[in-house]
């Protein structure tokens, strides 16, 4: 019986797993990589390739190398207004109310209502600024 208490345990979660090492040296990637998915949005535009696939692209390249999280953190790094925007960009009642509101407009569209939904747009955008400027204001006070 004292065999089984002296065997080595199995250890699943280690120092290194739960603790990873900073990435000081990540923009050395993030950079160029930034930058090369920019001018491929640029090149998408300006050729007319499809939208539809260079935005899955894009989505699919920033999402697994955590670019979108890196570009965040930068903007995290400005003093004062760095933190609030991060923040503001991820309250997720502003990504909700803008794809209810893209929903919406689909919707209206299709049924043949476009002079409505640009009023209805701008009504959206100037709830969503209200917000957004709302929060600013109350975490600056």
């Amino acid at each position: 019986m004292d065999e089984h208490k002296n065997r080595d345990k199995i250890v699943i979660f280690d120092e290194q797993t739960i603790a990873p090492l900073d990435k000081r040296g990540a923009w050395k990637w993030m950079l160029p990589l930034a930058v090369i998915l920019t001018l491929g949005v640029y090149a998408a535009w300006h050729f007319g390739w499809n939208a539809k696939a260079v935005t899955a692209g894009v989505i699919l390249v920033g999402a697994v190398a955590q670019l979108f999280a890196w570009l965040l953190g930068i903007i995290a790094l400005v003093p004062v207004v760095g933190p609030l925007i991060v923040k503001v960009l991820s309250l997720s009642i502003i990504w909700l109310l803008n794809a209810v509101g893209y929903l919406v407009s689909f919707v209206a569209i299709k049924r043949g209502y476009s002079k409505d939904v640009i009023s209805y747009r701008a009504i959206t955008v100037a709830l969503i600024t209200g917000i957004v400027i709302g929060f600013v204001m109350g975490s600056l006070v």
